[in-house]
């Protein structure tokens, strides 16, 4: 966690800003200001950043981008960078690159998001990004980052005892049983799943709306904002926000195993209540604090 303010940073709360690693890749989601800093104080390697993906334009989500380019870009980078972000960042970096962009050396890939519903963004061999529109007022995307499913792993001792050939052996990871002509090795006999595959959804900066649940539904660990505590439901409703009871429903009523939150209001500088407050709705809430590290 870089960042877990909202609007305004307060004393040990910068704002949203994270950075996730997925099989050896690493991501920053949306980019607040400050965010070089924080991967500095917290040992984020910026060099080793494969992509970055920004929910939407407003200040706090998206002003870290600028000093964090120039930056690669003095460091020396010359692998190219995968943006995602809404279409209306293009301006935005046309206008960055126009002023300061002699300094870049490498090549910024920039992908406009204008999805109405889930849509994969990035695949790796491992694993699959989507994005999905939220409810803020301006066009805003959450991100679900999740594994694809392994293939599966051969017992030892089921190679010896069947007496598998390599042919066998390729359509058992496969998830297949094995024919022969004096019968059938059923896949679960000398195979196993090594894993079950895992997921992480971004959430940030969004009013609750009828699709979020289902479009949530049964991920590993879910990030949710929760920028006030309920008795500011109603300024929540006017600034397309959600309350720490929404957050915490949505995280109930899509089955998710955890739940993470931040980009708290600067008018409360303590965690603690966000957190009890969720923990009535969905116990297995946490209120994320910059510098926390959570595996999934």
């Amino acid at each position: 966690m870089l960042g877990t303010a909202s609007a305004m940073p307060v004393v040990n709360r910068n704002q949203s800003a994270q950075a996730l690693q997925v099989h050896g890749r690493l991501f920053l989601v949306d980019c607040g200001e400050g965010v070089q800093n924080q991967m500095v104080r917290y040992r984020v390697p910026m060099m080793k950043l494969d992509s970055v993906f920004i929910s939407h334009i407003h200040g706090d989500h998206v002003f870290g981008i600028f000093g964090l380019l120039s930056t690669l870009g003095m460091k020396g980078r010359r692998t190219p960078l995968n943006i995602f972000a809404p279409v209306s960042f293009g301006p935005i970096l046309k206008f960055f690159l126009s002023y300061y962009g002699d300094g870049i050396a490498f090549e910024i890939r920039f992908t406009p998001l204008k999805m109405k519903a889930p849509e994969v963004i990035l695949e790796t061999k491992t694993a699959q990004v989507l994005a999905f529109p939220l409810n803020h007022g301006i066009e805003t995307f959450g991100f679900l980052f999740r594994e694809k499913e392994p293939m599966m792993n051969v017992r030892k001792e089921a190679i010896a005892e069947y007496g598998l050939t390599l042919t066998e052996i390729g359509a058992l990871k496969r998830g297949e049983d094995v024919l022969r002509p004096e019968g059938i090795i059923p896949n679960a006999a000398a195979a196993y799943k090594p894993f079950e595959p895992r997921s992480y959804a971004y959430v940030s900066d969004t009013a609750p709306f009828p699709e979020e649940t289902e479009w949530l539904r049964g991920v590993t660990v879910l990030y949710h904002e929760a920028t006030y505590l309920e008795e500011l439901a109603d300024q929540g409703a006017l600034r397309h926000h959600s309350t720490t009871l929404q957050a915490a429903s949505v995280a109930r009523d899509a089955g998710v195993g955890r739940l993470l939150i931040g980009h708290y209001s600067s008018r409360t500088r303590e965690a603690a209540p966000y957190e009890a407050e969720c923990r009535k709705v969905f116990p297995e809430t946490y209120a994320a604090s910059d510098g926390d590290v959570y595996e999934i």
